[in-house]
């Protein structure tokens, strides 16, 4: 399994709006078109004065990253909804071979 770990800072009056729409949009409809997408992991923490998250995705393989993100794989995906709620967000997503997983209990 293949994790991709990228972040990104909203204003924290926007927060609960961006995570909304990560919950609702962005990772539903990252299952229902990527064979391999195997789950998401949303980190939040407040940081001075905004709101930063991490987003972990899962995928079976660099090709099932392909699918959702394209050939330039590393070159972060942010839906235009997304976007107008990030105050400041990677441009690059970071990938790690995940060597344990633990499910939920």
């Amino acid at each position: 399994m293949i994790s991709r770990v990228w972040s990104g800072r909203t204003a924290v009056e926007n927060a609960d709006a961006y995570e909304r729409l990560l919950r609702e949009d962005v990772f539903p409809g990252i299952e229902a078109r990527v064979e391999g997408f195997r789950g998401a992991h949303l980190l939040r923490r407040a940081i001075g004065d905004g709101v930063e998250f991490i987003v972990i995705t899962m995928y079976d393989s660099l090709e099932a990253i392909r699918q959702f993100a394209g050939d330039d794989y590393e070159v972060a995906v942010i839906e235009p909804a997304a976007r107008e709620l990030l105050e400041q967000a990677d441009e690059l997503a970071r990938h790690y071979e995940t060597t344990a997983f633990r499910g939920e209990r």
